[in-house]
């Protein structure tokens, strides 16, 4: 038999044919798969002469999707052994965990979700192997003939699985079909399913999972299909792993912001007005408004010019655009109206290209740089909407810049510099930029080869500059054109998407966008999209949780609240704090019936930087003791300098 020459960890090695990934590592139970040419492959992959194989670890991102996928697995295998009538739907590994679909006669219940757990560990202590077989569709059809939803995803075979159902592409994404058999240690078989892979070795090789909880779900999240039942868990390459997750949730849920916007008196989302359409009550509305002023400015101190666009529009604008058919599923349906389809905007670039066509252009005028604070409309799936982080109306700082080719570098390193420093300003400081780009196979992409490689280019440039770090996203780009986003993290590591910068060449060709060149010629400009918030509702979202409701003093909705000891303290109290909103401070009074410890500890729940409290000895000395939100507290504080040091607070936006 011939040796095979493959390249391993780097070095060039001579290995016999039917070599396997796990004889390359033997012993090592962290590889539980291996990377072969770019591509993930089972651990029992026979290698190829010539190849670059690398090892694939439990803890590596693409580890820990495998080992979610392999629980989904076993999860699935467990339900249906326990309910043999229950139908598999899709079952996808997911940031941090997994979940599978099922189709049952009755919802699951914690003591469903007990037995399930039960079932699965003894699965997992039987040591069943994954083994894979290629399998051709007609030879699917015929072993899934009574699995309705698998059948539907053999049709939708290839890439463009992952577009047309959620998780679908775990299953049927790549160019065959596949099933996993799980093999009991006498060779025999104990179950299957259709899956891309790949999957850890044996079930033993999953050391550590918890369910979660169960959810109702559309297939395919439509709510004209039936309605499945979801069950959530999550696993990890180890005990303490998994520990450290489980804690990270528990701070996660204190710090979740549709619990802290009922809390704080923020925002709701009423039933009446339906599905993820917000309302912000008072407060809420003092954090949106200050938001909003605060990036209007900036738009303005970066050269922008503000502009406003109408809420609807004729179906042909976004025809034109291109927006329609490509997003039609996420816009909401047309009005008929005078003999015309009107849609509600789902996005304001395309108005924008008409104010840029409304006259002649010079290339003296460029970057030209529009923003607009636009309401739009998505109609965002029932299953995805989520508080105000997925919403259905929500309110983008949205701005486009038109430049001359040669412009769009320097153009896209100035929006960079400007949404990085607007983060800084609201207490984000741990970025890292995904560069989303074209899927060659798909056929959602417009515009040249040509034209996608100098948008791709002149986009990775700017990021390499940016000196941070740059991870790919292939085929995540808009249809248009490719795009770098900021990824922030926040106080408990969580990453959120935040700001995109598109390059974009299409949309200015379709809307015949010109401008005069300096030797007289007619050229097309470059367009640039940028958000810098991404949305008001989701940038708000995402600050409720990183301070767990907790906001530095300039974005408090109520700044200071004066405690006075008795009823008799309360006249001057008020005198200060005529004296705070006189220097622009938002500040209340507690004049309840409540004692002072309680107004205290309401102020406390209410989670306010700031509390004076005043008594005799206080008064008599223009003074007040200055309480802050971690109970530190100053006594005999002059009224003066408490109001300066306030008002220092919120002008440099320091946390307190």
């Amino acid at each position: 038999m011939s040796d095979l020459r493959i390249t391993v960890d780097g070095s060039e090695r001579s290995v016999a044919a039917g070599t396997t990934g796990a004889d390359l590592w033997p012993g090592d139970r962290s590889v539980i798969a291996v990377r072969a040419d770019g591509e993930l492959k089972d651990l029992g992959y026979d290698v190829q002469d010539g190849s670059v194989v690398e090892p694939v670890v439990s803890s590596s991102p693409d580890g820990l999707a495998i080992l979610r996928h392999s629980t989904a697995h076993v999860m699935a295998q467990a339900v249906q052994q326990l309910y043999p009538d229950a139908k598999l739907g899709i079952g996808p590994p997911v940031e941090n965990g997994f979940y599978y679909d099922f189709d049952v006669a009755e919802p699951f219940t914690p003591d469903d979700l007990g037995r399930i757990d039960k079932r699965m560990q003894q699965i997992i202590k039987d040591g069943q192997s994954f083994s894979r077989r290629i399998v051709t569709e007609d030879d699917a059809r015929a072993e899934l003939a009574d699995e309705p939803y698998k059948l539907e995803l053999i049709g939708l075979k290839g890439p463009g699985a992952a577009d047309a159902a959620e998780g679908a592409a775990a299953e049927v994404g790549g160019g065959e079909l596949t099933i996993y058999d799980n093999v009991a240690k006498d060779g025999s078989l104990v179950w299957k399913d259709l899956c891309r892979g790949p999957h850890v070795p044996t079930t033993r090789h999953i050391p550590a999972y918890k369910l979660m909880r169960v959810a109702a779900a559309y297939w395919r999240g439509s709510e004209m299909n039936p309605q499945l039942q979801r069950i959530y868990g999550t696993a990890w390459e180890s005990r303490d792993a998994l520990k450290d997750h489980l804690h990270r949730l528990e701070e996660a849920a204190k710090r979740d912001h549709r619990k802290l916007g009922t809390e704080l008196d923020l925002f709701s989302f009423p039933d009446e007005l339906g599905s993820g359409l917000a309302v912000f009550h008072p407060k809420g509305g003092i954090i949106r408004r200050v938001m909003e002023d605060y990036v209007r400015r900036r738009h303005e101190e970066e050269g922008f010019s503000f502009v406003a666009t109408p809420h609807i529009t004729k179906q042909e604008l976004f025809e034109t655009s291109g927006h329609l058919p490509y997003y039609a599923d996420t816009m909401f349906p047309p009005m008929e109206m005078e003999g015309a389809h009107y849609y509600l905007k789902a996005m304001n670039c395309p108005m924008h290209n008409l104010i840029f066509r409304s006259r002649g252009r010079s290339y003296r005028e460029l970057p030209l740089r529009l923003f607009e604070l636009g309401a739009v409309y998505r109609f965002e799936k029932s299953g995805v909407v989520h508080g105000l982080t997925r919403v259905r109306g929500l309110t983008m700082d949205d701005s486009h810049s038109y430049v001359t080719p040669e412009q769009a570098n320097a153009e896209i390193k100035h929006l960079l510099g400007f949404c990085l420093s607007l983060f800084r300003d609201f207490g984000l400081a741990d970025f890292y930029l995904e560069l989303s780009t074209r899927d060659a196979e798909s056929d959602k992409f417009i515009g040249t080869d040509e034209q996608w490689e100098i948008a791709t280019a002149t986009l990775e440039e700017a990021a390499v500059e940016s000196g941070l770090e740059l991870v790919p996203d292939p085929g995540g780009a808009a249809y248009y054109g490719p795009k770098i986003s900021v990824q922030a993290r926040d106080a408990i590591g969580r990453n959120w998407q935040l700001s995109t910068i598109q390059y974009d060449f299409n949309m200015p060709a379709r809307f015949g966008l010109e401008y005069q060149a300096g030797d007289g010629s007619r050229q097309q400009p470059v367009m640039i999209h940028s958000a810098k918030f991404g949305s008001i509702e989701r940038f708000l979202g995402v600050l409720v949780e990183h301070y767990a409701g907790a906001f530095p003093p300039w974005l408090a909705p109520v700044q200071v609240v004066g405690i006075p000891i008795t009823d008799e303290h309360v006249p001057y109290l008020q005198s200060v704090a005529a004296k705070l909103r006189a220097a622009g401070v938002r500040v209340e009074v507690d004049e309840s019936d409540d004692r002072m410890q309680k107004k205290i500890r309401n102020a406390q729940r209410q989670k306010l930087p700031f509390m004076l409290l005043a008594g005799d000895e206080d008064v008599a000395k223009d003074a007040v003791s200055f309480r802050y939100r971690n109970g530190e507290q100053k006594n005999g504080v002059p009224v003066d300098d408490a109001v300066a040091e306030i008002v220092k607070a919120v002008a440099d936006r320091v946390q307190v």
